[in-house]
C-alpha cells in the first residue's frame, strides 16, 4: 500500500510530503471555483516527485460545462490522475447517477490520455450508486483501517481518515506501479 493525502484550499501549500507517494488536489467547483492554492499546491507535490490527482467537486447540472471548466484549470501533464468528487453540496443536492456518469466520460473525451476516476464515500457507493461507473478506478472514502474499506467492490484509492487531514492509501506495489499505471491509459 502506497501512502498519499487530498487537499484543497484548507491546506497549506506547503504541507509534509515525508513517506508519500501521491497527491490529490482539489482544483475545480462547478462552474465557477478554483482552488485558489492549486498552483502551490501541484508545484509542492511534483518537487516532492509524487504522483499528482487533481479533483473537482460535482454540481447537478450542465456536465459539459463544468467537465471543460475543470480541464481548463487543471494542469494537462501525462501522468496526472483525474478525479470526479461526488457528494452531497452545501446546498443539500448532488448530481445524479447519469450525471456522475456523463461527467467521468467527458472528461475522459476532453483528456483521453489521462486515468479518470470517481470519489466518492461509502454510503454513496451502497446506498446513491446503481450504476457501479468509476472510470478507471474507485476511489473511496470509509473511515476504517487503511486498505480495508468495507465494500466489495475494486478500489484504486482509499480514504481513511480526514484526522488531521484526508490520508489515503493506494492499491499498488510501487510508486512507479502507480505511475506506470497513470501513465498507462
Amino acid at each position: 500500500m502506497l501512502r498519499g493525502i487530498d487537499v484543497s484550499a484548507y491546506q497549506s501549500s506547503s504541507y509534509d510530503t515525508d513517506g508519500l507517494s501521491f497527491v490529490f488536489v482539489k482544483a475545480t467547483e462547478g462552474r465557477s471555483y478554483t482552488n485558489p492554492k492549486l498552483s502551490a499546491q501541484t508545484r509542492r507535490a511534483r518537487d516532492a516527485g509524487l504522483v499528482v490527482g487533481f479533483y473537482h467537486f460535482l454540481w447537478p447540472g450542465d456536465l459539459t460545462a463544468q467537465a471543460e471548466y475543470f480541464v481548463r484549470r487543471t494542469p494537462e501533464k501525462r501522468g496526472d490522475v483525474l478525479a470526479v468528487d461526488w457528494e452531497t453540496t452545501g446546498e443539500g443536492t448532488r448530481a445524479s447517477n447519469a450525471e456522475k456518469d456523463r461527467f467521468i466520460r467527458k472528461v475522459k473525451e476532453l483528456r483521453p490520455h489521462h486515468r479518470v476516476i470517481l470519489y466518492c464515500n461509502r454510503s454513496f457507493w451502497l446506498t446513491v450508486d446503481t450504476t457501479s461507473y468509476a472510470g478507471d478506478g474507485l476511489w473511496i472514502a470509509d473511515y476504517v483501517t487503511a486498505g480495508e474499506p468495507r465494500i466489495q467492490a475494486e478500489w484504486r484509492f482509499h480514504q481513511y481518515t480526514d484526522d488531521p487531514l484526508d490520508r489515503n492509501v493506494a492499491d499498488f506495489s510501487s510508486r512507479s506501479a502507480l505511475q506506470e499505471w497513470a501513465e498507462g491509459v
